[in-house]
């Protein structure tokens, strides 16, 4: 029988019937107009002002769509300003003929503060393994290809094995005191047939049977339109709070950082092959790097980038990298419900943990394509909180269950199962904790991309509908659609869990 993943909980819970500390405190304060005019007698304006208390207490408690109401309003204002002024419209430097360094990276949204360093030369092989540094959010990530077999004909002893590995992994990260967030991106590209065709030319004789080359052409074709690549990306994110303590003890600057970073990535990389079963783990160079950021933006662009890199082996004069001036869109146009880039719309959503738990594989259907051309995109993030962040988490929350446990018990209102099982769930938290467990919160977002010949809004629908299919809830991320998509399909160590300074 599958395990089944379920001991999880709110990050946050209310501790006065469910509302949390700003709800009480509005509704609360909104109270007051009411009894003014009923210790004045003014009954009439105490009945206006009644109602006015419950509209705001409604539009205060009641969540619309993962926001409330003052979250909706802060964030439409937020996004017509920008769109009024500009500011979320992006042109590339490349397109208006600006360009002044090819290797100065020119992104849009939330990449726009990403700079690429060139680390010291590491490993046997002394390659400079592609530091990012995201001058916004005061971070630095280092992203890594890996290449796994995959669980789906694994028996189940071994899914529970690769599940308790992940565990060990994100406890390992917390105690190396640096590693803020660990990012797991899978990208399923569309098939484009570009190493098959250099194949062909290479060993496809002239006399050949025509039958034969017939019967391979349409092969080719027809096994191209339904197959799929998958690309999959590891990014280790340290804050520069945690990072810079440490590099002053290696020398500071650039190469203090690096030295200490690539200390990290070794107990990560041996993590990553042991436990979690990775076949191959590269952490990426500078130009690996900006393949990756352009094939995101760009999936069509990818067949003619390994044309160029198969003509470099025979000439050595071919430019195949990609400047990371040119990595990203030429253009992009955030809209309230996809993100426009290039000649490709994509669609972002967030998925919501089921009640009743997961079982590990069952994301499968979200990654699986619905029509040739169309390109899915996957983020699980794991923000890890310190163990003083952790400790003081869970004491709250253990106090607010307690406190909501006795108001309950004092109006003499019957607690439901709900509260009853999120309340377990976090005294049982504390016992982890003290057991030297680490403590986080994790979040999925996925995207679709499909050229704008098509209908992006049929295909954010089918999105919604893989992620019902494997048993999970979608969340639409309206207004937000640009740094979903940068967080789920760059991998560039972009999150959903910090804002920018």
């Amino acid at each position: 029988m599958a395990v089944i993943y379920s001991d999880y909980s709110r990050a946050r819970i209310g501790w006065f019937f469910g509302l949390s500390g700003w709800q009480l405190a509005v509704v609360a304060s909104s109270t007051t107009p009411v009894f003014w005019s009923i210790q004045a007698g003014a009954w009439i304006s105490a009945g206006l002002f009644l109602a006015l208390w419950v509209t705001i207490t409604v539009v205060t408690v009641t969540p619309v769509r993962g926001r409330s109401t003052f979250g909706w309003v802060a964030a439409c204002l937020a996004f017509a300003t920008g769109g009024l002024a500009g500011w979320t419209r992006f042109r590339s430097k490349a397109s208006r003929g600006q360009v002044d360094a090819l290797e100065e990276a020119d992104l849009p949204g939330a990449l726009h503060a990403v700079q690429i360093h060139d680390g010291p030369p590491h490993g046997a092989s002394f390659s400079r393994v592609a530091i990012i540094q995201n001058h916004s959010t005061r971070t630095w990530a280092v992203t890594a290809a890996v290449v796994h077999p995959g669980i789906g004909l694994r028996e189940i002893e071994e899914r529970q094995r690769q599940g308790q590995a992940l565990s060990e992994l994100l406890d390992m990260a917390s105690q190396t005191g640096l590693i803020d967030e660990i990012l797991l991106l899978v990208r399923s590209v569309p098939e484009d047939g570009a190493e098959r065709d250099q194949w062909l030319a290479r060993h496809r004789r002239p006399g050949g049977s025509p039958g034969a080359r017939q019967v391979n052409d349409e092969l080719q074709q027809t096994l191209t339109r339904a197959s799929v690549r998958t690309e999959s990306f590891v990014t280790v994110v340290i804050s520069e709070g945690r990072l810079g303590k440490a590099a002053k003890e290696s020398g500071g600057g650039l190469e203090g950082r690096a030295r200490v970073i690539y200390g990290v990535l070794g107990e990560i990389e041996a993590q990553l092959r042991g436990g979690l079963g990775m076949t191959s783990v590269t952490w990426l160079t500078s130009p690996e790097l900006a393949l990756a950021s352009r094939t995101g933006f760009a999936p069509g662009d990818r067949a003619g980038i390994i044309d160029a890199l198969s003509a470099r082996h025979a000439d050595p004069a071919v430019n195949a990298d990609v400047p990371w001036a040119m990595a990203g869109p030429s253009g992009a146009d955030p809209v309230a419900r996809h993100y426009s880039h290039d000649a490709w719309n994509s669609v972002s959503s967030t998925i919501k943990l089921p009640v009743k738990g997961a079982a590990m594989g069952a994301l499968l259907p979200v990654l699986t394509p619905t029509e040739p051309g169309e390109r899915r995109s996957f983020l699980v993030a794991y923000p890890i909180l310190s163990q003083s962040a952790a400790g003081r988490q869970s004491a709250t929350s253990e106090w607010a269950a307690d406190i909501g446990e006795e108001l309950r018990a004092k109006a003499k209102v019957k607690q439901n199962a709900k509260a009853r099982d999120e309340a377990e769930k976090v005294r049982r938290l504390d016992t982890k904790l003290a057991r030297g467990n680490s403590l986080t919160r994790p979040y999925a977002v996925c995207t679709v991309t499909v050229p704008k010949t098509a209908m992006v809004s049929e295909f954010g629908r089918r999105l919604d509908a893989s992620v019902r299919r494997a048993g999970f809830a979608p969340l639409r991320l309206d207004l937000a659609q640009d740094v979903a998509f940068a967080a789920s399909t760059v991998p560039l160590g972009v999150s959903l869990t910090r804002k920018a300074d």
